[in-house]
């Protein structure tokens, strides 16, 4: 019998993601330092106006508000006991609020990265990752979501760790990563690595999210359709622009016109699977429904024109649209070019170790200044803004 996910794909040449779960939960109340996973039991409504928003904004899919819900992750906030109560409850709202929307809405089943570091890097075995990931995902399917979908990863070791444990349900499995460090992800993986990791795991879809902004994720999909199968359904989910501190408060730069804009660019570029990441609300989700509809698909974008319409690209993804992979064109800022053991399994240098180390350790606030960030700058996800301030109200382009 064919799945849902599968299913739907096959009625339509594109699916709308939904938008930002944590900062549009900041509207909402959300505190900083708060979990949004305990929301679905402390605020289920909260939860459930935002995702039927969305679905009313014209989402096909929307992710549960689980982006957090390891063990890991909830030890942060002494509720690692409870991954099978918050993960079962998000998928519970959210199927809730599909299933009334009259139509076919899909529940995606979010799944974060576990903070840690895995082996041999840092202390987390793959088996412990998996493990982790299991309980979260069978809480998911309890619940009722269609497809589980890993978001917002940097590691090949992590993301297949998620995906192990995601198939103890049965469930298609998405994944999706952050290019985020000059067209990689900030632990130095490419989309041509994420195509492989696609083949390899045979995954339902694969795609980008989070990241540096819409022009460095369109690009990130242009990058990864070349290295592709053409049935490869690809997942583009974008920053409403760049996150800035502006008079002490996290606002994001991008307007609906923008967001628009990328929808119908990343359609261009190969992605079945659009919507948005942090800073996304309803609205620019509405406004992206109405530019897809009336959208030709047109050429595959190429870099002037997604650097007149979205703005500049970082070096490392410049690079990688000349088809260049090498580690000193297509790397991230800093790198010399040399290799060591690979990517996969390479302890690095003392130096390197650290640079990674501080970056997991840095909040924010430290990482992102009240200056803009800088073209070759990692980006942050909306778990980060956890421990970020809120936006004041009326704020807009989040």
């Amino acid at each position: 019998m064919i799945d849902r996910f599968t299913a739907l794909l096959a009625e339509r040449p594109w699916l709308l993601a939904d938008g930002a779960t944590g900062s549009n939960l900041f509207e909402r109340g959300l505190q900083s330092g708060d979990a949004p996973e305990l929301w679905n039991a402390d605020h289920p409504q909260r939860i459930a106006d935002l995702q039927h928003a969305f679905i009313d904004a014209g989402a096909d899919i929307i992710l549960t508000n689980t982006f957090g819900g390891t063990r890991h992750r909830l030890k942060l906030h002494k509720a690692e006991s409870r991954v099978g109560e918050l993960n079962e409850r998000a998928a519970l709202i959210a199927r809730k609020e599909a299933d009334r929307a009259g139509r076919v809405v899909l529940v995606g089943g979010s799944m974060g990265p576990t903070g840690e570091i895995l082996e041999p890097l840092g202390p987390l075995s793959a088996a412990a990752a998996q493990d982790a990931f299991a309980e979260q995902a069978v809480a998911l399917k309890r619940g009722g979501a269609d497809v589980l979908w890993i978001e917002t990863m940097s590691s090949v070791e992590e993301t297949e760790a998620a995906i192990a444990g995601a198939r103890a349900t049965g469930l298609r499995v998405v994944a999706t990563l952050s290019f985020d460090t000059n067209g990689r992800t900030m632990m130095g993986i490419t989309p041509f690595d994420l195509a492989a990791l696609h083949r390899r795991n045979h995954l339902a879809a694969c795609g980008s999210n989070c990241g540096v902004g819409p022009s460095e994720l369109v690009a990130s999909i242009v990058n990864l359709a070349t290295a592709s199968d053409a049935a490869a359904i690809l997942v583009a989910k974008a920053n409403c622009g760049i996150p800035q501190f502006v008079d002490g408060a996290i606002r994001f730069n991008g307007t609906s016109e923008l967001m628009a804009q990328y929808a119908c660019l990343a359609l261009d570029a190969g992605a079945r699977i659009i919507g948005g990441c942090c800073g996304t609300t309803p609205e620019h989700l509405r406004v992206m429904r109405r530019a897809l509809e009336s959208h030709v698909r047109g050429p595959v974008p190429d870099l002037a024109t997604i650097e007149a319409k979205l703005g500049a690209i970082s070096s490392g993804a410049t690079a990688q649209l000349r088809g260049e992979m090498d580690r000193q064109a297509g790397a991230a800022a800093g790198a010399t070019g040399r290799r060591s053991t690979g990517r996969r399994g390479s302890r690095g240098s003392a130096e390197q170790l650290q640079s990674i180390l501080q970056g997991f350790q840095d909040t924010p606030q430290q990482r992102h200044s009240d200056r803009e960030p800088q073209k070759d700058e990692p980006c942050f996800h909306d778990a980060d803004l956890k421990d970020a301030e809120p936006l004041g109200p009326g704020d807009s382009g989040r």
